[in-house]
C-alpha cells in the first residue's frame, strides 16, 4: 500500500491505484477542494510535491495546467493521480478559507476523461 504523507496531517497508507484526490477525501480526512469533480477542468484540486512527484502525468493535466498557466515546479491536479508510490504533499486548496459550500461534485472511481498518460517534461 502506497503511504500518502501529507504536512500538517500526517501519513496515511491508501489502496494501491486510488485516485488521489479521493484518498485525500476519504482516507486522511483532508478538506481537498475538487470543484469540478475530478475533470481535470478547473485546477481547484491542486497539489504541491514535497517528494514522491509521480513521473507520469495525463494529457488532460498537462493541458490544464498550460491553459492555466501553473507553470511552478511540483504543482499537480490530485484528480489526475493514482496512487501507485509513496508521496509527501502539501495541500494547496482546501475547503476552509475558500467560500465554497461544500468540496465540490462527486468524483468517479476511474481518472476522467479517460487517461493518456505522458512523461512529465
Amino acid at each position: 500500500m502506497p503511504k500518502i504523507t501529507i504536512n500538517g496531517s500526517g501519513a496515511f497508507d491508501v489502496p494501491q491505484g486510488k485516485r488521489l484526490v479521493k484518498a485525500l477525501v476519504e482516507d486522511a480526512n483532508v478538506d481537498q477542494l475538487h470543484a469540478c469533480g475530478g475533470q481535470s477542468r478547473c485546477t481547484s484540486c491542486r497539489v504541491r510535491f514535497i517528494a514522491g512527484e509521480p513521473e507520469q502525468i495525463t494529457e488532460a493535466e498537462k493541458e490544464t495546467l498550460r491553459v492555466r498557466e501553473i507553470t511552478e515546479e511540483g504543482i499537480r491536479l490530485s484528480c489526475q493521480i493514482e496512487c501507485n508510490q509513496d508521496m509527501e504533499l502539501e495541500i494547496i486548496s482546501r475547503l476552509e478559507g475558500s467560500g465554497r459550500k461544500d468540496l465540490g461534485s462527486p468524483v468517479s472511481d476511474e481518472i476522467q476523461p479517460d487517461p493518456v498518460w505522458t512523461v512529465k517534461s
